[in-house]
């Protein structure tokens, strides 16, 4: 993506997430780098055979362009710190696009703007005179975000020694028009018309436009395409490039990549893209028909004039079904009939439920209608807030003074704020009148805020905390630390949201310990402040509450299942398996406990069916089904015509949170595309790049014809272990539910489950128990991906390194690629099935030996 949605948009989008804290505050500090001195490139969770910087952030790849050998690999880049900031474009070369050089610095920000995200060509012609036709020039095209009043536009820059050094054109921008949300240009040569083609996003749009010029400095918009596909986020990073189809280089179409935050399949960042035709000046896509929903008993259409047997809690559901949109509200589409449930009477400030009288669980799925907020249901909240646990309060900060607490810096002033401050968003959730908050003169200022020495003698420290998500271990934290010997042992971040919740730390183990509490905002960026109330010494763990706005399906008094909106008031299929539960008692219950932007859900339709409803997400293509494969982009000019990709491996969800240090960011493995026709349908297909292949070490492990039945066993044994491997696996289907293969296993538990479920014909990836995933609330959780069976086998190639997956279903029609954090001792590799047998016709484990060497 474009860098310009964090600083920009993440207010309104942020505050619309659950802003929970109790996946973050229970446990110790996540694993950072290894200790200081350690080499480069050797830490913790390095990847190995990923492209990352030495030091830094990094996102989205731009200027992917093949020239004299080199491949070119420009990305969004904070020469200043481990956090999104002063965006610049960073620069790395690689011959085969696996081993990569990192070069200086190639695009720097400056005091008039932030150098976002854009594409590199080479004008061989000279058309922009800025090289000759014996040296030609290399041209950036990337997106201005300037600095004052926040615009964007299209610029240049050129390079005459093979893109070691830039200048930037003094005839900038070449495309201005006065949009905020107008970013990341892919040029290429188009030579039928012999001319340039510029594809870029109208990001809040949800729209692409079509450039053409004859020098890249003067450019006609052709047309645009969209919206279309997947519209929960904004559109960015474009690409549009041919593809002979099924190799048939008499049969070509187009691809359209279009990047999407949030919004993706997976929840979060993902790289949607449209099959189609493109005439020079024009993109269509191809058609892909109506959708209609399976059949079956409707439970609940809310057409009557009241709930009927459902009950409401609170105010947000008012006294019967909606007629659609409610007083204040914008226009609401997409339920059925005359009547839905609808959270916003009173608008986003009231809360409330709307809950189904108890039945047995007979069906299969339970398809519903939802639309509204994203705050998605976090497991261990509490539906209201009660009174703190009965303990020792450390700091209330009441009565207009710190105490003997201790400030450095402007940050946090010179006493308590009373509430919200000015140009801040509502502060809330705090008790009392009084609570630390850092943004004083808003996030510019920086400070810490320290406690006197107290000893620890109760089993937990609660405390209320927001502001923004900075963790512990980055550049720039927004953190509450607990200090013992001066060293902090537990820490918690806020969650990008102004509201204030409770987050708990187990001190059992450090009872009887000196020890102070210090607020760090060392952040200068958005949301770069922090709000902290009510710490407290208990033995009683405090309970965050309920920031959600979802539907949930409760089952023996426990959530179960659960979705929520995508902050659109148009409603869309959603869909719960209920056949783990059936003849089980159940509820559905549909809850909005936020008072926030977008707090308020939208629900309709409730039908029991043999078959699971899609929505229009499920429906668009992906690149990849994963949580962490974003602002995908290929390469010009590479060379035989083959077409490369490669993506952020992150996520904007959770991106400035995960556990790395010196660096944040990894680029994904560079992946070979292809067209292939797929069930009658044309579906874009990916391998990785065949280069891979050159980190294999010899005489690789190898297992065949083995029969798993209801077990979880070493693959192969000790050979097959490893933190970098290259897997190959073959099964035929038998009478298994589940089977696959488990990574990085072993350590407390800790693994990676790769598998495939015949009951729903998808491949998965499960990282729930895959090592730190308690930063964010929606980092752990299962990715799945449509794939059916080949001939009865399922073909996986899975690529393992040191804190990712990257799985291959079939031959490369489908693709999940997540993070993971694992403790570096577990190193196991299983193979599994469980409610039947699988046979692993074949299966070749490579260990995988280091790029960087």
């Amino acid at each position: 993506m474009s860098s310009g949605r964090v600083s920009r948009h993440a207010r309104t989008r942020m505050i619309a997430a659950v802003a929970s804290v109790c996946a973050l505050s229970a446990a110790p500090l996540a694993p950072q780098a290894a200790a200081a001195g350690t080499p480069p490139y050797s830490e913790a969770y390095r990847p190995q055979f990923h492209f990352t910087p030495e030091k830094n952030w990094m996102n989205d790849p731009n200027g992917l362009v093949y020239y004299k050998g080199e491949y070119h690999l420009f990305y969004q880049y904070n020469p200043n710190g481990n956090s999104w900031g002063d965006m610049s474009w960073g620069h790395a070369v690689s011959r085969d696009l696996v081993h990569w050089k990192q070069l200086p610095l190639a695009l720097s920000h400056d005091d008039n703007e932030m150098v976002f995200s854009g594409s590199a060509v080479v004008d061989r012609d000279n058309t922009t005179g800025f090289g000759t036709k014996k040296n030609p020039a290399m041209v950036a095209i990337y997106t201005s975000a300037y600095k004052d009043g926040g615009k964007q536009a299209q610029s240049l820059a050129y390079s005459t020694d093979r893109g070691r050094t830039w200048t930037k054109y003094q005839g900038n921008p070449v495309i201005d028009i006065g949009s905020k949300d107008f970013r990341d240009p892919k040029v290429q040569w188009y030579a039928p018309t012999k001319s340039w083609l510029m594809t870029v996003s109208m990001s809040a749009e949800h729209k692409v436009r079509f450039y053409s010029s004859k020098n890249l400095k003067d450019w006609n918009l052709q047309s645009e395409f969209g919206p279309s596909g997947a519209t929960g986020g904004v559109w960015e990073c474009p690409d549009l490039f041919p593809l002979a189809v099924d190799g048939n280089k008499k049969k070509i179409k187009w691809v359209l990549v279009v990047n999407i935050n949030p919004g993706g399949i997976a929840g979060g960042s993902a790289a949607q893209y449209f099959v189609g035709d493109f005439d020079g000046k024009k993109f269509t896509a191809d058609a892909k028909g109506t959708y209609t929903p399976p059949t079956g008993q409707v439970v609940q259409d809310f057409e009557g004039a009241d709930f009927g047997s459902w009950t409401t809690t609170g105010t947000a559901f008012g006294a019967a079904p909606a007629a659609g949109a409610v007083e204040g509200q914008g226009t609401v589409d997409g339920f059925d009939g005359k009547g839905l449930a609808n959270s916003f009477h009173g608008g986003d400030a009231t809360t409330g439920t709307l809950t189904s009288r108890p039945f047995t669980v007979a069906g299969k799925y339970l398809n519903f209608k939802v639309g509204g907020g994203r705050h998605p249901h976090v497991d261990g909240t509490v539906m209201e807030q009660g009174p703190p646990p009965a303990g020792t309060v450390l700091a209330d900060f009441e009565g207009g003074t710190y105490g003997g607490w201790t400030t450095t810096g402007d940050a946090f002033g010179a006493a308590p704020a009373a509430g919200t401050l000015p140009n801040q968003q509502e502060v809330s959730g705090f008790l009392g009148s009084g609570l630390a908050n850092s943004y004083l003169n808003g996030d510019a200022t920086t400070g810490t805020l320290t406690s006197p020495e107290f000893t620890i003698d109760r089993d937990y420290v609660n405390f209320l905390v927001g502001g923004g998500n900075h963790p512990a271990g980055s550049d720039n934290p927004t953190a509450v630390e607990l200090l013992v010997d001066g060293k902090a042992v537990r820490s918690t971040t806020g969650q990008d949201g102004e509201a204030l919740n409770w987050a708990s730390w187990d001190v059992k183990d450090l009872v009887g310990k000196k020890a102070q509490i210090k607020i760090v905002d060392d952040n200068s960026g958005g949301w770069g402040h922090l709000n902290v109330d009510h710490i407290m010494l208990s033995d009683t763990q405090a309970q965050p509450v309920s920031q959600e706005t979802s539907v949930n399906l409760v089952v023996d008094g426990k959530v179960v299942r659960s979705a929520t909106g995508s902050n659109s008031e148009t409603l869309d299929w959603a869909s719960f398996d209920l056949r783990p539960y059936a003849g089980k008692q159940a509820q559905i219950q549909i809850v909005d406990m936020n008072t926030a932007g977008w707090g308020h859900l939208l629900a309709d339709r409730f039908t029991a069916a043999d078959t699971a409803a899609k929505s229009v997400v499920q429906r668009a293509d992906w690149a990849d089904y994963g949580k962490d494969y974003y602002a995908a982009v290929s390469w010009e000019n590479a060379p035989g015509g083959k077409r490369y990709m490669i993506g952020w491996m992150n996520n904007w969800d959770y991106s400035g949170a995960i556990p790395t240090s010196p660096w944040r960011g990894a680029q994904s493995i560079p992946r070979e595309m292809a067209l292939r026709t797929v069930d009658g349908r044309i579906r874009l297909t990916s391998r990785p790049v065949s280069s891979v292949a050159s980190l294999r070490r010899q005489h690789p492990a190898s297992a065949a014809g083995v029969t798993v039945r209801n077990t979880s066993r070493p693959l192969i044994g000790p050979a097959a272990q490893g933190k970098a491997l290259d897997i190959e696996a073959t099964f035929s289907l038998k009478d298994a539910d589940r089977f696959g293969l488990k990574v990085r296993a072993g350590a407390n538990g800790q693994e990676t489950v790769i598998g495939y479920d015949t009951t729903t014909q998808e491949l998965y990836v499960d990282r729930t128990h895959s090592g730190a995933v308690d930063f964010n609330s929606t980092f752990p959780g299962v990715q799945t991906a449509p794939l059916k069976p080949e001939n009865g086998k399922v073909k996986l190639r899975i690529l393992v390194d040191w804190s990712s997956v990257e799985v291959f279903g079939g031959s490369g029609e489908v693709s999940i690629t997540d993070q993971i954090f694992p403790d570096p001792a577990g190193q196991g590799v299983q193979v599994f099935a469980e409610n039947g047998s699988v046979k692993l016709d074949r299966a070749v484990v490579w260990h995988l030996g280091s790029a960087h060497k």
